[in-house]
């Protein structure tokens, strides 16, 4: 199909195809893993506790940080200390979030390549709020208008909250929109908002539990994500 720039987008927006992209942000387009796992260790170590491998904090995080310092600690603490642990955590991940970080290869482009077709690109994220806007400042800040992270009033992924308010933000329908994400919380969290998923293999889960969760769009690598969105608007 020949693209006309313009025209065949205003087209596409009128059929309620997808016009907008809403990516999760930790293994899905920043491969945040070890600036995570250096800032559970910096928790546990202030509570000595045993440090915890990279391998292992993959598997932890993808619901909020309370819910993975509470797997890192491997204790039943009470909320008290977990609160406590939550805010040192931020404290020490506010400084040291863009330590290792960085974009997983060929997101860039994609991001820039779905801005420049005419779609509407938001970041959600478990992620601290503020850490979630300093990070989309700083590598995608030019292409992607809306990024959200746990904040309150806004209950965290697999609720819909964070999407919705992406959504509404961005002016988009959920017949108009896709989720792309790289964990079972993600495809719940589609589930839960209404809206299809598409699961990316490059990032803190294995394709066997996404399988388990339900996945049904598979990307292997970043460009994948435009070809499968082309595929469902062409009704394929």
């Amino acid at each position: 199909m020949t693209h006309v720039p313009g025209t065949y987008v205003k087209e596409r927006w009128k059929k309620k195809m997808i016009n907008t992209v809403i990516f999760d942000m930790d293994g899905t387009v920043l491969d945040t893993l070890q600036d995570l796992t250096d800032a559970i260790n910096y928790v546990m170590g202030r509570f000595d506790l045993s440090a915890r491998s990279i391998n292992e904090c993959r598997q932890f995080v993808g619901n909020g940080i309370k819910v993975a310092l509470n797997l890192a600690s491997n204790e039943k603490y009470p909320d008290e200390t977990l609160d406590e642990m939550v805010s040192i955590f931020k404290e020490y991940y506010d400084v040291h979030c863009l330590d290792k970080t960085k974009p997983y290869e060929g997101i860039p482009e994609l991001i820039a390549g779905l801005n420049a077709e005419g779609y509407k690109v938001g970041i959600v994220s478990n992620k601290i709020d503020s850490a979630v806007k300093e990070l989309n400042s700083k590598f995608f800040a030019e292409n992607v208008s809306v990024a959200i992270g746990e904040r309150p009033g806004v209950r965290r992924k697999p609720a819909p909250d964070t999407v919705l308010e992406a959504m509404k933000e961005l002016g988009s329908s959920k017949e108009e929109t896709i989720y792309v994400g790289d964990s079972e919380v993600d495809i719940e969290t589609a589930k839960n908002t209404g809206i299809p998923c598409i699961s990316v293999l490059w990032g803190f889960r294995d394709k066997d539990v996404l399988d388990a969760a339900g996945g049904k769009f598979y990307a292997k690598k970043p460009l994948d994500v435009m070809n499968i969105i082309r595929q469902i608007n062409s009704g394929m």
